[in-house]
Protein backbone atom coordinates (compact mmCIF):
# COMPACT_ATOMS: atom_id res chain seq x y z
CA UNK A 1 0.00 0.00 0.00
CA UNK A 2 1.50 3.59 -0.50
CA UNK A 3 2.32 5.98 1.86
CA UNK A 4 0.41 9.11 2.36
CA UNK A 5 2.62 12.04 4.01
CA UNK A 6 0.43 15.01 5.85
CA UNK A 7 2.61 18.08 6.83
CA UNK A 8 0.95 19.44 9.80
CA UNK A 9 2.07 23.12 11.67
CA UNK A 10 2.14 23.54 14.95
CA UNK A 11 1.69 20.53 15.85
CA UNK A 12 2.96 19.73 19.19
CA UNK A 13 -0.24 20.67 20.67
CA UNK A 14 -3.97 21.71 20.48
CA UNK A 15 -5.39 21.50 17.15
CA UNK A 16 -2.14 20.35 15.64
CA UNK A 17 -1.49 17.64 18.08
CA UNK A 18 -5.16 16.25 17.78
CA UNK A 19 -5.07 16.19 13.97
CA UNK A 20 -1.16 14.66 14.30
CA UNK A 21 -2.29 11.76 16.62
CA UNK A 22 -5.05 10.99 14.47
CA UNK A 23 -3.28 10.90 11.11
CA UNK A 24 -0.31 8.98 12.83
CA UNK A 25 -2.97 6.30 14.09
CA UNK A 26 -3.55 5.45 10.26
CA UNK A 27 -2.06 2.86 8.37
CA UNK A 28 0.98 3.65 5.98
CA UNK A 29 1.18 7.34 6.71
CA UNK A 30 4.07 9.65 7.89
CA UNK A 31 3.80 12.50 9.70
CA UNK A 32 5.38 15.46 9.29
CA UNK A 33 4.95 17.56 12.76
CA UNK A 34 6.76 21.34 12.33
CA UNK A 35 6.81 23.55 14.89
CA UNK A 36 8.95 25.90 16.83
CA UNK A 37 11.08 24.27 19.20
CA UNK A 38 11.67 20.17 18.33
CA UNK A 39 13.51 19.74 21.75
CA UNK A 40 10.80 21.03 23.39
CA UNK A 41 9.01 18.38 25.83
CA UNK A 42 5.58 18.67 23.79
CA UNK A 43 7.55 17.71 20.70
CA UNK A 44 9.80 15.40 22.14
CA UNK A 45 6.10 13.40 23.77
CA UNK A 46 4.91 13.14 19.83
CA UNK A 47 7.47 10.09 19.88
CA UNK A 48 5.13 7.97 22.27
CA UNK A 49 1.86 8.29 20.14
CA UNK A 50 0.34 6.02 18.98
CA UNK A 51 1.18 4.59 15.40
CA UNK A 52 -0.91 2.49 12.85
CA UNK A 53 1.35 -0.40 10.65
CA UNK A 54 3.74 1.47 8.93
CA UNK A 55 2.95 4.58 10.43
CA UNK A 56 6.12 7.31 11.17
CA UNK A 57 6.56 10.43 12.64
CA UNK A 58 8.95 13.10 11.14
CA UNK A 59 9.62 15.89 13.90
CA UNK A 60 11.16 19.90 12.51
CA UNK A 61 11.92 22.65 13.85
CA UNK A 62 9.51 25.68 11.83
CA UNK A 63 8.29 29.21 13.15
CA UNK A 64 5.53 30.57 11.26
CA UNK A 65 6.73 34.16 11.63
CA UNK A 66 9.46 33.29 9.92
CA UNK A 67 9.35 33.07 5.69
CA UNK A 68 12.53 31.05 5.16
CA UNK A 69 11.68 28.00 7.70
CA UNK A 70 8.84 26.69 4.95
CA UNK A 71 11.08 26.49 2.06
CA UNK A 72 13.90 24.83 4.98
CA UNK A 73 11.13 22.25 6.03
CA UNK A 74 11.03 21.68 2.17
CA UNK A 75 14.45 20.97 1.20
CA UNK A 76 14.92 18.61 4.65
CA UNK A 77 12.02 16.50 3.90
CA UNK A 78 13.51 15.93 0.65
CA UNK A 79 17.31 16.01 0.72
CA UNK A 80 17.37 14.37 4.11
CA UNK A 81 14.17 12.24 4.99
CA UNK A 82 13.72 11.02 1.10
CA UNK A 83 10.30 12.39 1.12
CA UNK A 84 9.35 12.92 -2.77
CA UNK A 85 6.26 14.27 -2.11
CA UNK A 86 3.18 15.49 0.01
CA UNK A 87 -0.22 14.08 0.06
CA UNK A 88 -1.75 16.66 2.51
CA UNK A 89 -0.49 20.28 3.99
CA UNK A 90 -2.15 21.65 6.71
CA UNK A 91 -1.03 25.44 8.24
CA UNK A 92 -2.37 25.37 11.67
CA UNK A 93 0.51 27.26 13.48
CA UNK A 94 -1.16 30.82 14.49
CA UNK A 95 -1.50 32.99 17.33
CA UNK A 96 -3.83 35.34 19.63
CA UNK A 97 -2.20 37.74 21.17
CA UNK A 98 -5.21 39.87 22.37
CA UNK A 99 -8.39 41.07 21.61
CA UNK A 100 -8.42 44.95 20.81
CA UNK A 101 -11.13 47.31 19.64
CA UNK A 102 -10.50 49.00 16.62
CA UNK A 103 -9.84 52.30 18.32
CA UNK A 104 -7.50 50.68 20.48
CA UNK A 105 -5.68 48.25 17.68
CA UNK A 106 -1.83 48.73 17.60
CA UNK A 107 -0.04 48.41 14.18
CA UNK A 108 2.63 45.95 15.49
CA UNK A 109 -0.11 44.01 16.90
CA UNK A 110 -1.56 43.67 13.47
CA UNK A 111 1.50 43.22 11.30
CA UNK A 112 2.57 40.39 14.30
CA UNK A 113 -0.62 38.56 13.97
CA UNK A 114 -0.79 38.79 9.90
CA UNK A 115 2.99 37.51 9.83
CA UNK A 116 2.39 34.36 11.95
CA UNK A 117 -1.53 33.89 10.99
CA UNK A 118 -1.63 34.95 6.87
CA UNK A 119 1.82 35.22 5.38
CA UNK A 120 3.20 32.25 6.91
CA UNK A 121 0.51 30.21 5.09
CA UNK A 122 1.57 32.09 1.82
CA UNK A 123 5.25 30.85 2.10
CA UNK A 124 3.91 27.44 3.16
CA UNK A 125 2.02 26.82 -0.18
CA UNK A 126 4.66 28.44 -2.32
CA UNK A 127 7.19 26.29 -0.50
CA UNK A 128 5.11 22.95 -0.59
CA UNK A 129 3.62 23.36 -3.71
CA UNK A 130 6.08 21.13 -5.83
CA UNK A 131 5.48 18.00 -3.45
CA UNK A 132 2.14 18.56 -3.40
CA UNK A 133 2.09 18.81 -6.95
CA UNK A 134 3.96 15.54 -7.36
CA UNK A 135 1.15 13.63 -5.28
CA UNK A 136 -0.18 10.40 -6.56
CA UNK A 137 -3.87 11.50 -5.55
CA UNK A 138 -5.83 12.69 -7.57
CA UNK A 139 -6.08 16.15 -5.49
CA UNK A 140 -3.87 16.90 -2.81
CA UNK A 141 -5.41 18.88 -0.21
CA UNK A 142 -3.94 22.41 1.08
CA UNK A 143 -6.35 23.31 4.02
CA UNK A 144 -5.26 26.38 6.43
CA UNK A 145 -7.13 26.32 10.13
CA UNK A 146 -8.77 29.01 9.70
CA UNK A 147 -11.28 30.86 11.88
CA UNK A 148 -14.96 32.40 12.75
CA UNK A 149 -13.35 35.20 13.83
CA UNK A 150 -12.50 35.74 10.02
CA UNK A 151 -15.72 36.28 8.88
CA UNK A 152 -17.52 39.40 6.77
CA UNK A 153 -21.07 38.60 6.60
CA UNK A 154 -21.56 36.52 9.82
CA UNK A 155 -18.72 38.85 11.48
CA UNK A 156 -18.86 37.51 15.44
CA UNK A 157 -20.21 41.09 17.29
CA UNK A 158 -16.52 41.31 19.25
CA UNK A 159 -13.57 43.18 19.47
CA UNK A 160 -10.88 41.54 17.65
CA UNK A 161 -8.77 43.60 15.28
CA UNK A 162 -5.58 42.00 15.37
CA UNK A 163 -6.68 37.95 14.91
CA UNK A 164 -9.59 38.56 13.07
CA UNK A 165 -8.41 40.76 10.20
CA UNK A 166 -5.64 37.87 9.76
CA UNK A 167 -8.27 35.06 9.10
CA UNK A 168 -9.82 36.85 6.88
CA UNK A 169 -7.20 37.08 4.91
CA UNK A 170 -6.07 33.24 5.28
CA UNK A 171 -9.57 32.59 4.01
CA UNK A 172 -8.91 34.61 0.77
CA UNK A 173 -5.48 33.13 -0.16
CA UNK A 174 -7.23 29.49 0.09
CA UNK A 175 -9.79 30.10 -2.00
CA UNK A 176 -7.83 31.88 -4.60
CA UNK A 177 -5.00 28.81 -4.33
CA UNK A 178 -8.12 26.61 -5.09
CA UNK A 179 -9.02 29.07 -8.28
CA UNK A 180 -5.44 29.21 -9.36
CA UNK A 181 -4.45 25.36 -9.27
CA UNK A 182 -6.91 23.08 -10.70
CA UNK A 183 -4.84 19.95 -9.72
CA UNK A 184 -4.98 21.10 -5.51
CA UNK A 185 -7.75 20.98 -3.45
CA UNK A 186 -7.52 23.61 -1.58
CA UNK A 187 -9.77 24.96 1.44
CA UNK A 188 -10.04 26.57 4.88
CA UNK A 189 -10.69 24.44 8.05
CA UNK A 190 -13.04 26.33 10.59
CA UNK A 191 -12.28 24.28 14.00
CA UNK A 192 -15.07 26.24 15.87
CA UNK A 193 -14.27 28.04 19.28
CA UNK A 194 -12.26 25.38 20.80
CA UNK A 195 -10.77 24.91 24.19
CA UNK A 196 -7.39 24.91 23.18
CA UNK A 197 -5.31 27.23 24.99
CA UNK A 198 -5.42 29.77 22.62
CA UNK A 199 -9.01 29.42 22.58
CA UNK A 200 -8.91 30.31 26.92
CA UNK A 201 -6.87 33.00 26.26
CA UNK A 202 -9.36 34.30 23.66
CA UNK A 203 -12.07 33.56 26.07
CA UNK A 204 -10.89 34.97 28.74
CA UNK A 205 -10.49 38.59 26.78
CA UNK A 206 -13.55 38.33 25.57
CA UNK A 207 -15.51 37.42 28.97
CA UNK A 208 -16.52 34.47 27.99
CA UNK A 209 -16.64 31.15 30.10
CA UNK A 210 -14.11 28.44 29.19
CA UNK A 211 -16.70 25.56 29.75
CA UNK A 212 -19.21 26.92 26.66
CA UNK A 213 -16.09 26.38 24.64
CA UNK A 214 -15.94 23.19 22.08
CA UNK A 215 -13.71 20.43 22.79
CA UNK A 216 -10.42 19.88 21.14
CA UNK A 217 -11.53 16.26 20.61
CA UNK A 218 -14.50 16.87 19.31
CA UNK A 219 -13.15 19.90 16.93
CA UNK A 220 -10.00 17.47 15.83
CA UNK A 221 -12.55 14.28 15.15
CA UNK A 222 -14.76 16.80 13.06
CA UNK A 223 -12.25 17.95 10.83
CA UNK A 224 -10.24 14.74 10.07
CA UNK A 225 -13.44 13.61 8.96
CA UNK A 226 -13.56 16.47 6.63
CA UNK A 227 -10.27 15.90 5.32
CA UNK A 228 -10.37 12.37 4.98
CA UNK A 229 -13.49 12.52 2.69
CA UNK A 230 -12.84 15.99 1.22
CA UNK A 231 -13.30 15.76 -2.47
CA UNK A 232 -12.64 19.53 -4.47
CA UNK A 233 -16.13 19.51 -5.98
CA UNK A 234 -17.75 19.26 -2.52
CA UNK A 235 -14.99 21.72 -0.37
CA UNK A 236 -12.41 23.59 -3.07
CA UNK A 237 -12.46 26.97 -2.52
CA UNK A 238 -15.00 26.91 0.80
CA UNK A 239 -14.58 27.44 4.99
CA UNK A 240 -15.79 24.46 5.75
CA UNK A 241 -17.14 24.24 9.68
CA UNK A 242 -15.27 20.77 11.37
CA UNK A 243 -19.15 19.65 10.89
CA UNK A 244 -18.62 19.41 7.55
CA UNK A 245 -20.68 22.45 6.92
CA UNK A 246 -19.57 24.70 3.66
CA UNK A 247 -19.73 28.21 5.58
CA UNK A 248 -21.07 31.92 4.36
CA UNK A 249 -18.29 34.52 4.45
Amino acid sequence: MSQTFVLITGANRGLGKGLLSRFLAQPNHTVIAANRDPEHPTSKELASLPKGEGSSLIVLKYSAEVEQDAFDIATQLHEVHGVDHLDIVIPNAGIVKQCPLVKDAKRSDIQLHFDVNTYSVVSLYQATRDLLQKSPRQKPIFAPVGSGAGTLGRQPPIPNATYGPSKVAVAWYGIRINAEDEWLNAFVLDPGFVGTEGGKTSAGFLGFSPDALLSVDESVDGMFNVLVTATKEKYGGKVVLYTGEVQEW
